[in-house]
């Protein structure tokens, strides 16, 4: 299974890149190590992003250059450019972490992360504190998503049906209507696709435990809806059998089925029955500020 390096294992490639000895601009270097070495993975993992948005593999190889320069494989001649050094020609297809490993101050803030609790020193070792800060958000975020998940399980069946009407106007659809808790046919409400509301939607919002949506649930659902639109979004904290997706893929109205975990990153995402507890900000150096030196 193809994957993106480690910023570790960009240090050959960086350095090949580099052995004519020529200087070159950074973006330059790291579009070649890419278009050398990385351009036949999938497209999906080329466009993989950081959560501050910046292009992971890019971030991988920006690592594994800020290293080379800490080690004194590479150097900066000048602003953005960078250049092998003596000792960088001298090991090109040779250096492994390890080599670097016993630089002075070079891995000084892994023993820390660790004195906090994280002891698979190898993982960390092979990870940019750019891979361990993603890692660390993904964490908290997969913790969120539980506690939501639980919380929606919990709460009053009417409340959940409002919850996912608020979240569709959180996510741009036009005005929604409820509809009456009696004889609503299986519809618990109707969004407006647009904002003047030409196209409706119908919703179905299942608070399940642990049921899993059966094909009969969307057969109903299908039934109910009336002549006046053809999509219908159904939601639920559990999952859908086979027999539901079947149903719904196959059937001649367009159903899109929304299951417990897709729901919560949905309401995360929108914010949604969560808030934001705390923000961080990481500063990098300004080299435009010193453009003029």
């Amino acid at each position: 299974m193809k994957e993106i390096p480690k910023f570790h294992e960009t240090f050959n490639p960086i350095l090949d890149v580099l052995k004519d000895g020529k200087p070159v601009h950074h973006r330059d270097l790291i579009k070649s190590v890419i278009q050398k070495y990385y351009s036949g993975l999938p497209t999906d993992l080329l466009n993989e992003k950081t959560k501050s948005g910046e292009i992971l593999i890019e971030n991988r190889i920006a690592w594994g250059k800020s290293y080379l320069k800490k080690g004194g494989y590479i150097h900066y001649p000048k602003r953005g450019i960078v250049q092998i050094s003596e000792k960088g020609l001298n090991q090109i297809g040779d250096l492994k972490l390890k080599d670097l490993e016993s630089e002075s101050g070079l891995f000084d803030f892994y023993s820390e992360e660790k004195s906090k609790g994280i002891s698979k020193e190898t993982e960390i070792k092979s990870s940019t504190p750019q891979d361990l800060i993603d890692r660390g958000i993904a964490e908290l975020e997969n913790q969120v998503k539980s506690e939501l998940l639980e919380k929606l399980k919990a709460i009053d069946p009417y409340y959940f049906e409002k919850v996912v009407l608020k979240l569709f106007k959180k996510m741009g659809y036009g005005d929604f209507l409820e509809t009456p808790k009696s004889g609503d046919g299986g519809i618990d409400g109707i969004i407006n696709e647009d904002k003047l509301g030409l196209d409706k939607i119908y919703i179905q919002a299942k608070r399940f435990d642990s049921n899993k949506v059966r094909e009969k649930d969307i057969r109903n659902f299908i039934g109910a809806m009336s002549g006046d639109t053809s999509k219908g979004i159904f939601v639920t904290t559990s999952e859908f059998d086979k027999g539901a997706i079947d149903k719904a893929k196959f059937a001649h109205h367009n159903i899109i089925l929304i299951d417990g975990e897709r729901l919560v990153t949905l309401m995360h995402e929108y914010e949604v029955g969560v808030q934001i507890k705390s923000t961080y900000m990481v500063k990098e150096l300004d080299e435009d500020f010193f453009e003029g030196q």
